[in-house]
């Protein structure tokens, strides 16, 4: 490994602009398809784009607030000590391959990388299960930083602490360097967006990429079988949807004035539930200078399909 640049002390907007020349570990799953939170699509945005953009949130303010704990819990479990190395660091034989690590193992060609989880996603980490995205992550950081293992802390909040070891496969780093390579030079380099995968997340990039309509008239070639299947789908879903909502509706009737039946199974609720809603015919009819002030306008491309 090789290092790119210092970043103790680095401006956060700097960092994040370093970032912007290759791929890092977080960066991985996605391009993958692993990740259920990130798209490849979204990746190739970020990497092409002009400007920086400082996503955060509650959830990761907290991952770094707790990263120095979890890493202290991880010393006090196994008796590791562990070191921070305050450089951004990229694959010599990949430059592209970044990694920006939590930690390193003292004594060891191994690294460690530290999470937190919801007590509602505890399952994904049940019976020494790690989640996809996360091991392709830590298998980056092998390939980055020529490692023999990575360590995986994890805390998930009130409930428990946990640690694994995942060993260096070679096979999941060969076809992880062959898939982020495609994706940098195929996509990134060539400034052409990733396929499509299919995600509501996808959805929204491609609104976004694509925000802007011109009036004009392109042949439709080379989609007629995809159109059809698209048609099949279609009528599948509203047979699909046509039969949960009778059976639904059978519930209902079996529950009439009760809010709640139970088994050991299942658990159907169906109470009344109070929601206040503006009544905007109304406003725009007796108060149109009110309606007309707070009135928004959002522009948008409408979707659609019909056969000729």
């Amino acid at each position: 490994m090789k290092k790119l640049t210092a970043t103790k002390g680095m401006p956060h907007e700097e960092w994040l602009r370093y970032r912007k020349l290759g791929l890092g570990g977080s960066d991985a799953g996605a391009v993958c398809g692993l990740n259920p939170y990130r798209t490849a699509m979204e990746v190739y945005l970020d990497k092409t784009s002009e400007s920086v953009e400082d996503v955060d949130n509650e959830a990761m303010r907290q991952d770094r607030e707790f990263e120095e704990y979890v890493a202290r819990r991880f010393t006090e479990a196994t008796g590791k000590k562990v070191r921070r190395t305050n450089f951004m660091y990229y694959d010599e034989g990949n430059p592209f391959m970044l990694a920006d690590i939590d930690r390193m193992v003292v004594g060891e060609n191994a690294g460690l990388e530290c999470k937190t989880a919801s007590p509602y996603m505890a399952d994904k980490w049940k019976d020494g299960k790690i989640p996809l995205s996360y091991q392709v992550q830590c298998h980056h950081y092998m390939s980055v930083c020529n490692a023999d293992a990575w360590y995986i802390a994890v805390l998930i909040y009130g409930r428990e602490f946990k640690y694994y070891r995942l060993e260096r496969d070679g096979e999941m780093i060969a076809d992880l360097r062959r898939i982020e390579k495609d994706f940098w030079e195929d996509n990134v380099l060539k400034k052409k967006l990733p396929e499509p995968d299919g995600s509501e997340l996808a959805d929204s990039v491609i609104a976004e990429y694509f925000r802007k309509s011109k009036a004009q008239s392109v042949p439709l070639a080379g989609f007629d079988a995809k159109l059809g299947r698209r048609q099949e789908l279609a009528g599948e879903i509203a047979r699909l949807e046509t039969e949960k909502r009778k059976i639904e509706q059978e519930l209902k009737m079996y529950l009439g004035e009760a809010e709640l039946a139970e088994n050991s199974s299942y658990r159907v609720s169906w109470k009344a539930v109070a929601s206040s809603r503006l009544d905007e015919k109304r406003l725009k009819e007796e108060r149109p200078e009110i309606y007309a002030q707070y009135q928004k306008t959002i522009q948008s491309r409408r979707f659609m399909v019909k056969a000729a």
